[in-house]
């Protein structure tokens, strides 16, 4: 499927037309390059507890989290204790996931080593790309992969540094929510608008 007429009928990618919360993410956010570390910490963690179900279910949950870990600092979920966890166990505007909860103050302190051997998370994770957006120009939706070899080698290198829940297919939708692979349909509005092509 190409790109389909949105509510002000610009083309658009058509998974951003099921719910406005999507509509708006796909609008203002996925794709765009994004290098700010305090964000690409939010959606890391977002990537991780929204594996194995819908951007959507994250999408509504998203203040929920952001309110739960205490506006996605790294330094603060990296000394989250036993206490926080079962405070965050218990919050219903969150996924509550053990494994995934658990997950945060890791990925937490592995982002800041990070960090702290490359001078920004941004720094090492754009360096996968040479820090410029792998763009594509995909035609049809049929077109976009769930996994490439750059998100094998990117989802290699960070359990290698302790990340957790960063398997090949959440790295890669991470890539792609950070805008380090610009996977927009080639006929859509945002596609234009995030390479300056079109």
């Amino acid at each position: 499927m190409s790109a389909v007429p949105g509510p002000d009928g610009r083309p658009r990618c058509p998974w951003s037309l099921g719910h406005p919360l999507l509509l708006e993410y796909h609008d203002a956010e996925w794709g765009a390059p994004l290098r700010d570390d305090r964000v690409l910490f939010e959606l890391l963690i977002l990537e991780g507890f929204q594996a194995g179900l819908s951007w959507l279910t994250i999408l509504k949950r998203r203040e929920g989290f952001r309110q739960a870990f205490q506006g996605f600092a790294p330094q603060v979920v990296a000394g989250y204790s036993k206490a926080d966890m079962e405070r965050l166990m218990a919050d219903a505007g969150i996924i509550r996931n053990r494994l995934k909860v658990e997950a945060a103050p890791v990925n937490a302190r592995a982002f800041m080593k990070v960090q702290a051997s490359h001078g920004s998370f941004a720094d090492y994770f754009w360096g996968f790309v040479d820090g410029r957006p792998v763009v594509n120009a995909w035609k049809e939706m049929s077109q976009v992969p769930a996994v490439t070899p750059l998100a094998e080698k990117v989802s290699k290198d960070m359990k290698a540094k302790g990340f957790k829940f960063v398997g090949p297919v959440s790295v890669y939708a991470y890539l792609q929510s950070a805008g380090l692979v610009n996977d927009h349909l080639e006929s859509c509005f945002r596609f234009a608008e995030t390479t300056g092509k079109g």
